[in-house]
């Protein structure tokens, strides 16, 4: 529509592409021959700024020239369009929104600051991206072997696998379940997916009914409320303590059960702050999910991600009496994010979910399988030696990156934070005092704006309180410094 109607009045206004370019370079708008050609055969859209641009220059609303709105015909520019015929009345468009499910989903990882983001760098502004781990981008890459082993079996990985994934891929992550001490995991309770994210909403839909409650940690991964949401249930926050390093909160936990809470979740290691549940409070979580007889559901992602000589334990190892879903995957331990490729662990009492279990199965059907070349590399990823290691030792870079940026925050004034033991995220705090901030949001499109760093506020995470926000610690020193650099300079002036 919007390329039908840019058409319409350019004709009826007499103006050529040529014209517009000129009226463009007038008003020192960035239009281009190619791009302007895009958005007459209906190749792309413009963004907001640009779309504006042209309205103007044609005289028309920008409700209209985008198709957002019914056909004003008051403007003699859009009569053509209306009807053939002026005596007919026009016809009302029909709308389409998005689902009222959708209403209180949101992922700002990937959020507005992101489009601005694209948008600034479509004018040639480079952006310094600390907002999402995504590790390729910043020259992590998968083993030779991983990669090697994949392109071997290519030709063998054509057509569907069993829903639940291929044979040798879930063997192996029996095998490694085992080494984690996960008691009472078989083949059959090994699914794997298009990363954990495909898994949270595919278990979320096979687990929850309209109006059942699951506790999710504050700050979480997003993913998990907006999941839990979508599914017609209500994610009810448990609060992680800044001053305990970040980790649950079992009274306020305890507080938040209801006759309601069918699951808890726990991000171990924690996303966004970095966090290492100890044993001592992973075993306190289970006798509190033992005590509720409540579903234990275990993001462990980032579980070969570990510093300081500290050791992961996964929560599922220490209940073998509870139900207990074990969330894992290769994306951040072998680089390979793109190749998406998680899987879930069903262990413990299974006698207990037996009718979610069928549930989860008829969601694997439905979906038929997970990506099969990815599955393929499972087994070698997870044998023999885990260059992964290599990253968080001492002298590793992820182990430095993260030494570094904590040193450098630390240093800033007004600002503090929490060292994290895992992953490779930080979760700094601003002083409200000094700086004020009551908009997370309108903190990260500032910072973008001004010093051109992309950040993810604490928001983004279900964080209520104001003055937070994530930094990933992937990139190259030289580009964090840079990144850090424009920050402290940033935090030197603002004021909300």
């Amino acid at each position: 529509m919007f390329s039908q109607r840019l058409k319409e009045v350019m004709d009826q206004e007499g103006l050529k592409q040529v014209d517009l370019l000129r009226i463009a370079s007038d008003q020192d708008m960035k239009l281009g021959k190619s791009q302007l050609s895009q958005y007459l055969s209906g190749k792309t859209m413009p963004r907001r700024d640009m779309l504006a641009f042209l309205a103007s220059a044609l005289g028309v609303t920008v409700e209209w020239l985008s198709g957002d709105a019914e056909i004003e015909l008051a403007q003699p520019a859009l009569v053509s369009l209306a009807h053939s015929n002026p005596q007919e009345a026009p016809m009302a468009l029909r709308k389409f929104n998005k689902s009222s499910k959708l209403d209180h989903v949101s992922y700002d990882v990937r959020g507005p600051a992101l489009d601005e983001a694209m948008r600034m760098e479509e004018e040639g502004i480079d952006i310094l991206k600390l907002n999402i781990g995504n590790p390729a981008p910043f020259g992590f890459r998968t083993p030779d072997e991983v990669v090697q082993d994949m392109a071997s079996q290519l030709r063998d990985t054509e057509g569907y696998s069993d829903s639940r994934g291929l044979f040798a891929a879930r063997k192996a992550i029996m095998q490694y379940d085992q080494l984690k001490g996960i008691p009472n995991v078989q083949m059959n309770d090994i699914y794997t997916g298009n990363g954990v994210s495909d898994l949270i909403n595919l278990v979320m839909q096979a687990m929850i009914d309209t109006g059942d409650e699951v506790l999710v940690p504050s700050p979480d991964y997003p993913l998990w409320t907006a999941c839990v949401t979508l599914a017609g249930g209500k994610a009810v926050h448990y609060l992680c303590d800044e001053q305990a390093g970040w980790l649950p909160d079992i009274a306020d936990m305890r507080s938040k059960v209801t006759s309601n809470t069918k699951a808890i979740v726990i991000i171990n290691p924690n996303n966004p702050t970095g966090a290492l549940y100890p044993r001592e409070i992973l075993e306190e979580i289970v006798e509190l999910a033992r005590e509720h007889q409540l579903i234990l559901l275990s993001d462990e992602i980032y579980d070969r991600l570990v510093m300081d000589g500290e050791e992961h334990v996964s929560i599922a190892s220490l209940a073998p009496d509870l139900f207990c879903i074990t969330f894992n995957g290769l994306s951040k331990s072998h680089m390979i994010a793109g190749w998406r490729i998680g899987w879930i662990s069903i262990s413990g009492n299974k006698r207990l979910g037996k009718g979610l279990m069928e549930g989860i199965h008829m969601m694997s059907n439905m979906r038929l399988c997970s990506n099969v070349p990815a599955q393929s590399i499972v087994q070698t990823a997870l044998g023999g030696y885990q260059s992964v290691k290599n990253y968080v030792v001492p002298t590793g870079r992820v182990c430095k990156q993260r030494d570094f940026v904590y040193e450098r925050l630390c240093a800033m004034d007004g600002v503090s934070v929490v060292k994290p033991k895992a992953a490779f995220y930080i979760f700094p705090r601003l002083d409200p005092k000094k700086f004020n901030i009551t908009d997370d949001e309108q903190f990260q499109l500032d910072l973008l704006q001004d010093q051109h760093v992309l950040i993810v506020p604490g928001k983004g995470f279900n964080w209520e309180t104001p003055g937070y926000f994530r930094i990933v610690y992937l990139p190259r020193r030289a580009v964090l410094g840079e990144a850090l650099d424009k920050l402290e300079d940033f935090l030197k002036y603002y004021r909300q």
